[in-house]
């Protein structure tokens, strides 16, 4: 503790704080688990723990986007991702529907025009009660809740910071869960002080307008495509390929569907620079790589989504000796999650090699308080996880092109043809795997699949029905039901 209050010029300037921590730490720890952060993650865990009757506390602060964005309890997925992703591309179906009732007898006044302001106050609405009922939950499940800025003292005390005032907690289990936040771009003028990312758009009260989202990640896709689905003018720069890391056969017929819809992409692409211009409007400069021309264009918002960092500069990580990949920050981890300190783990979207997202980080993180307080051994299998992509995609109607849906199942070519994979673009994509994932999961082969009823008429019965193969070069348009 000695050569922690040297290290440290705060604690020389509060000797009474230095003794404070000593104490506690030759103590009892005041909690069984300490769970930093309070995303999906962190809040299952913590929750999970509690059932054990443990005493258990949750740390949750959110640092203000640079353009000052901040929210409440439940991290990314519930205040600036998977929810309000969702609610917003379910506001661009509507309006899609809306241009179909025509052709189904109803009838419907022209111009329709969108209300941004209507659409994000409930929105937010909606995401400010998640937050409040995640405080509910723990307070019926007795886990206490601080809205403090946790970081390390050692490696069984941390020190929360909130508005100057400081605590000090130890535990004798401390849970790793601050997740991700996005990335600006460091080598381009302008990028910060006038670019906006993904924790801002979904708390935006008035319309982006004409939008340009730099980045072909989903979350860039995503965004884009619900923008446009609104009736606003979209554009995606692109330096590479769209949707690296997934299927680049269906990640092409996705982003050339969202061209064919309306959405602008500007490919082999590099923004340069963003300035102001005299209108309001920034006008933006990029370069493509192929010529090395330069072009410029006004739009009213640009959004950076080039990639997202884990959130754990400001955790002290070096003062308990938790090991990070230098390369991408993330946290080191074993198999049942554990850090290079023993009784120190992480989850989620700061962990190296594990997917990032919740689904998967509520799972281990339940898994972990079992491990630690339930007798259990069960490790979480990362193993067939699926993935959902939201982008507007209509059902076919009269009038309108039914070639909207691909469907492509990967199998073993040998033996009994295990099904390794399956890929979905269609109408309710992440409902139809959801339901086929568990057959995966429990080795399911063509055979069975082949063998399998469907449910007529949906989109999911055409899995049931898959039988050419992609070597054989034979057409798969499906021309009747």
């Amino acid at each position: 503790m000695a050569a922690l209050c040297r290290a440290s010029p705060r604690f020389l300037r509060k000797p009474g704080l230095c003794r404070t921590a000593r104490a506690l730490s030759s103590e009892k720890h005041e909690y069984d688990l300490l769970v930093v952060g309070g995303g999906s993650g962190g809040l299952a865990c913590a929750k999970e723990a509690s059932q054990f009757g443990k005493k258990v506390a949750v740390l949750d602060y959110v640092e203000p986007s640079p353009k000052g964005t901040k929210w409440g309890l439940g991290g990314t997925c519930v205040n600036v991702g998977c929810i309000p992703k969702k609610l917003m591309h379910q506001a661009a179906l509507l309006g899609s529907s809306l241009k179909d009732a025509q052709r189904y007898g109803w009838n419907v006044s022209y111009p329709v025009n969108h209300d941004w302001s209507a659409m994000s106050k409930a929105v937010q609405n909606y995401v400010k009660s998640l937050n409040w009922g995640h405080r509910v939950q723990l307070q019926d499940k007795k886990v206490k809740y601080l809205n403090v800025k946790g970081s390390f003292v050692d490696p069984h005390t941390i020190r929360g910071l909130m508005k100057g005032k400081e605590t000090l907690l130890t535990a004798e289990n401390i849970v790793l869960a601050t997740g991700g936040r996005p990335k600006y771009p460091t080598n381009i003028a302008g990028a910060r002080e006038y670019g906006i990312t993904s924790d801002d758009l979904f708390w935006l009260k008035k319309s982006p307008g004409k939008t340009l989202v730099v980045g072909a990640s989903y979350v860039s896709l995503e965004c884009a495509g619900f923008l446009t689905g609104l009736g606003l003018n979209a554009t995606v720069m692109m330096r590479s390929i769209p949707l690296r890391g997934f299927d680049q056969q269906m990640a092409t017929l996705v982003a050339d569907h969202m061209e064919g819809h309306g959405t602008r992409f500007l490919k082999k692409c590099s923004p340069t620079k963003v300035k102001k211009a005299e209108n309001g409007r920034l006008r933006v400069t990029w370069k493509y790589l192929d010529s090395g021309k330069e072009k410029s264009d006004e739009f009213d918002t640009v959004m950076w989504a080039v990639g997202r960092a884990p959130d754990t500069q400001t955790l002290n990580l070096e003062m308990a000796g938790v090991k990070t990949n230098p390369a991408t920050g993330k946290i080191i981890v074993d198999a049942r999650e554990t850090t290079s300190v023993p009784h120190i783990y992480a989850i989620g979207d700061i962990t190296e090699g594990r997917p990032e997202l919740t689904p998967t980080a509520i799972a281990a993180g339940k898994l972990v308080a079992q491990r630690l307080f339930g007798q259990s051994a069960e490790l979480m299998d990362y193993d067939n996880v699926y993935h959902a992509f939201y982008k507007p995609l209509e059902f076919t109607v009269a009038e309108r092109d039914a070639a909207q849906c691909y469907i492509k199942m990967v199998c073993l070519r040998r033996q009994e043809q295990r099904i390794l994979g399956l890929h979905f673009i269609g109408p309710n994509a992440g409902e139809v795997i959801q339901g086929f994932a568990l057959g995966i999961k429990c080795g399911a082969t063509y055979s069975q699949m082949a063998k399998t009823v469907g449910i007529h008429p949906t989109s999911a019965e055409e899995v049931a029905k898959l039988h050419i193969t992609k070597r054989s070069g034979a057409d798969p348009t499906v021309t009747g039901c």
